[in-house]
């Protein structure tokens, strides 16, 4: 995906989860718009393949296989991608896993594993990135990828609305901590898109029928999003426009919402409506 219209020639950027879904995305427009790109993943293998294509681009890119739940590795790669690049100018800390299951079956093992990756895995992240900003002439910019689960719980996604919503909180903390400072920080709160783990998700017994596939949006939404963060230097950028702002409207009447919610899941899940949404 290009975006001929925004450029970061001569940055670095650092996309964590880019061996697929919105992270290889986001990592293939930066390459694209001409910035050198630090792949960030478990899975070494699939992220070769993104940056061969990164490099077709014309871009740097450098591939660093690292479980973001272990500190050290996070800061090794830190290291590494400041040796090979002389910075990190932007950091889009996206990886993470969703485990569905209704918080009355929820194991807690599950929630654990959802915890380490989409709270402690990007909190490893952003403070690595925090502090090779802050050490850098130019600064840089952070970009918490969470969720619009992270503004509202719905199930069967308890303990995923759980990972975001405490990564909601702790990045407007560190928001409010880098005030006044040449790091910026911006929450992307994307809704359901077109990915391997919304796949995944939607193929699991415990959310079967929850979501149409064909109500998906597509990952180069979330790439404009965060693109737009850190162009436009945005607090938050829900994806699509105003849906955070719908969840806030939502809260005034927390008992109602619930009961609509539930309304639309009970028909989603009615007898021939996944079927004819599939």
């Amino acid at each position: 995906m290009q975006l001929p219209a925004l450029r970061f020639d001569g940055k670095t950027v650092l996309v964590t989860g880019a061996s697929s879904g919105i992270g290889r995305e986001t990592a293939l427009a930066f390459a694209a718009a001409g910035a050198n790109v630090v792949l960030v993943a478990r899975r070494a293998a699939a992220l070769a393949e993104v940056a061969r294509a990164a490099r077709a681009t014309g871009a740097g890119a450098l591939v660093s296989g690292t479980d973001v739940t272990d500190r050290a590795a996070v800061v090794a790669c830190f290291r590494k991608a400041v040796r090979r690049f002389g910075s990190i100018d932007i950091v889009v800390n996206n990886a993470g896993i969703l485990l569905p299951a209704r918080v009355a079956d929820l194991d807690p093992a599950d929630l654990q594993r959802m915890l380490d990756v989409n709270l402690f895995g990007a909190l490893h992240v952003m403070q690595a990135a925090a502090k090779q900003m802050q050490a850098q002439p130019a600064g840089g910019h952070i970009v918490n990828v969470a969720s619009l689960a992270g503004r509202r719980g719905f199930s069967p996604l308890g303990g995923y609305c759980a990972s975001k919503f405490a990564l909601v909180g702790i990045t407007e903390a560190l928001r409010t901590e880098l005030i006044g400072s040449n790091v910026g920080v911006s929450l992307v709160l994307p809704g359901v898109i077109d990915t391997p783990m919304a796949a995944a998700a939607a193929a699991d017994p415990a959310s079967a029928g929850f979501w149409p596939k064909a109500l998906n949006m597509p990952a180069s939404w979330v790439v404009l999003a965060v693109f737009a963060a850190v162009r436009l230097k945005l607090a938050e950028v829900a994806v699509p426009p105003g849906g955070a702002l719908l969840e806030k409207i939502g809260a005034l009447a927390p008992g109602a919402t619930d009961r609509l919610l539930r309304g639309v899941m009970d028909v989603a899940r009615r007898p021939g409506r996944h079927r004819a949404s599939t």
